[in-house]
């Protein structure tokens, strides 16, 4: 198996790239649901963030309110750091867990969908290929301030609380221009899943593992019978 990347800046356009992938039957698994479900209410990390930040981060319903505990980290770089500590610790188990049983199913390549991949380094030692979707700063701000429906000044704060667009696209296998129509993104995300699609990588990886176990358990079997390091309950 290998494993996909996709990046980019809030708000350029990551999850409809995804969703495209999704949709050809190729496993996606996305480090912000994944933000959301562990601070459901209940869960360690909730009960770590009203310790923190107080009830007042949290709706009627005990639910985090993401507008609220938004302005507050984008306005104040420590509490952001704070809110870091808490979540993503969490965050990349959950990731490493889903891959491993992605993996543990036989499948050929998955999609990471990891808007901070860069800024984290999670997992860049095992990613194949890496995608940043981009689009326009104007465009990033507008989208942006629709969908969070927050003021142009906050919205500035949040992009420029990441790495910056270009420097991502810099660093990546591909990049996907996320400025005009649906048809367009998506015909430039099929030429990636059609070249993923004819990739033999997944078959190098298994050979790799598969000579890195053969590799352990022949130094283990001289080791044991040079120094008879293995419990005799374990012997055969």
């Amino acid at each position: 198996m290998f494993i996909v990347a996709i990046t980019g800046g809030i708000a350029t356009g990551k999850t409809t790239v995804s969703k495209i992938f999704e949709a050809k039957g190729v496993p996606v698994i996305d480090a912000d649901k994944i933000a959301r479900e562990i601070v459901e209410p209940g869960q360690p990390c909730w009960q770590k963030i009203r310790d923190v930040f107080g009830d007042e981060v949290l709706l009627p319903s005990k639910e985090i309110n993401r507008t609220v505990l938004g302005r507050k980290i984008f306005e104040d770089k420590e509490l952001r750091g704070k809110l870091n500590q808490i979540t993503h610790p969490t965050i990349h188990r959950t990731i490493f867990w889903r891959v491993f049983k992605q993996f543990m199913s036989g499948r050929t390549w998955i999609v990471l969908d990891l808007p901070l991949l860069f800024e984290t380094g999670i997992l860049m030692d095992f990613i194949h290929k890496i995608v940043t979707v981009s689009c326009d700063p104007d465009k990033q701000l507008a989208r942006l301030i629709a969908r969070n429906e927050i003021s142009e000044s906050e919205a500035q704060a949040r992009v420029q609380s990441q790495m910056p667009l270009e420097k991502k696209c810099e660093k990546s296998h591909f990049v996907v221009d996320n400025n005009g129509s649906i048809e367009e993104t998506e015909a430039a995300a099929m030429r990636i899943y059609n070249m993923m699609q004819e990739s033999k990588q997944h078959w190098y990886n298994r050979l790799y593992l598969l000579i890195l176990v053969a590799i352990v358990g022949v130094t283990f079997y001289f080791l044991n019978k040079t120094f008879n390091i293995w419990p005799k309950a374990l012997s055969f």
